[in-house]
């Protein structure tokens, strides 16, 4: 094997959030969108190569950068980005948070659609609005969109900005091009800017496609900010390096704006060539990783069924969070995750943290050597296999 995903890296004590921040060194942490890989061998000599240089003073990104976001885009997406779109931040988080200054006075309205990314809530108070829930429609052990309410909520002329999770993290959904088209519909007919976090897009697994929102129609792209990083792609999240992609030359100017207001417009010269490596050459390892994943997935779908049959695994389309259905078993998501942590020694992530609808879920994190999600896995077992003779 080329790329060896199975290693077990040591962590622990490496100033790590994931690992370090348990209260002890028995938990095993499986909550925070964070691999336990190793990052792309080109990746690595890019950084080793760059540290070697031995002066790290502010950075102003090449133009090997631009050339290399728009590359991997263009050749992954047909997403024809124009350099002057481009706008480089620290993360993809702080990007939406200046976004949302850029577009919205306080006091106005941010849809987002629940179960979602519970960042965006911060972001969206932070900045005094109002988060409106577009709540997603849970049936038949899978997600689809619920268009009247979203009509509704986007018809408020208070209503300014729609928060789209593309693919969706909790709900693991790549979303379809007419499902795309329809939010994109809605939010032009009512004058409601689109931002578009589209940070998971490279992790979209076979028999899905990811389709940026901004490749649409042009009055889409116009409509619309898009979010993009590598961290979740190549696990570089600690290198603070991502992208807010802007062609309506008024919106840009104003978020550009608001990153300076808030200071978050510099990036770091490992960061930016992190990037450009993974960009050019990551290609055949993220192949494998995904690879990797899915099989993992596949491991635990399979587990489950055979231990835990009360559990239902929602459908993963895309990320490597995997959203699980506990709602059998009659407790809240917090006492899951609390009996998880305090007595299996596990950390998961609540699914209530996600607002309405995640109530009786938990997300797990399968980023990882499959040794480590057996070890997880077992730990879930011993807790909750007494419920397969009570449901």
């Amino acid at each position: 094997m080329k790329y060896n995903f199975d290693e077990i890296i040591q962590r622990r004590n490496t100033g790590c959030t994931k690992w370090d921040a348990a209260a002890s060194d028995d938990i095993l942490p499986m909550w925070v969108a964070d691999m336990d890989f190793r990052t792309p061998p080109v990746v690595v000599e890019s950084l080793v190569s760059r540290a070697q240089h031995g002066v790290f003073g502010y950075v102003r990104p090449s133009a090997a950068y631009y050339d290399a976001v728009i590359g991997w885009f263009g050749r992954n997406y047909g997403f024809d980005i124009e350099k002057k779109w481009i706008l480089y931040t620290t993360g993809v988080v702080p990007a939406i948070s200046a976004i949302i200054r850029a577009l919205t006075v306080p006091g106005e309205q941010v849809i987002v659609q629940t179960p979602v990314y519970h960042c965006f809530f911060s972001s969206i108070r932070n900045n005094g609005c109002e988060i409106v829930e577009n709540e997603l429609i849970y049936k038949d052990g899978t997600y689809s969109i619920d268009f009247d309410d979203l009509e509704k909520k986007a018809s408020d002329p208070n209503a300014k900005v729609f928060l789209l999770c593309s693919p969706h993290n909790p709900a693991g959904r790549v979303w379809t091009k007419e499902e795309l088209l329809r939010m994109g519909e809605l939010c032009l007919r009512h004058r409601v800017t689109v931002i578009s976090d589209e940070i998971h897009c490279d992790l979209v697994f076979a028999g899905y496609q990811h389709i940026p929102f901004a490749t649409l129609s042009e009055e889409m792209r116009q409509n619309s900010v898009t979010c993009t990083a590598p961290s979740k792609t190549f696990n570089l999240a600690g290198l603070h390096a991502a992208n807010i992609i802007a062609p309506d030359e008024t919106i840009r100017q104003k978020i550009d704006k608001a990153l300076n207001i808030n200071e978050v417009c510099e990036i770091n010269p490992f960061g930016v060539d992190a990037l450009i490596a993974a960009y050019n050459e990551g290609g055949e390892w993220l192949e494998a990783l995904k690879t990797y994943l899915y099989d993992n997935y596949l491991f635990l779908k399979e587990f489950i069924a055979k231990e835990l049959p009360f559990i239902y695994v929602v459908p993963l389309e895309a990320t490597y969070l995997v959203w699980l259905d506990f709602s059998a078993v009659g407790q809240s998501s917090r006492t899951i995750a609390d009996n998880l942590m305090d007595n299996g020694r596990l950390w998961v992530n609540r699914g209530s943290m996600y607002g309405s609808g995640g109530e009786g879920f938990i997300r797990l994190n399968i980023a990882c050597p499959r040794a480590l999600l057996e070890q997880g896995l077992n730990k879930i077992k011993n807790l909750y296999s007494s419920f397969n003779h009570q449901v």
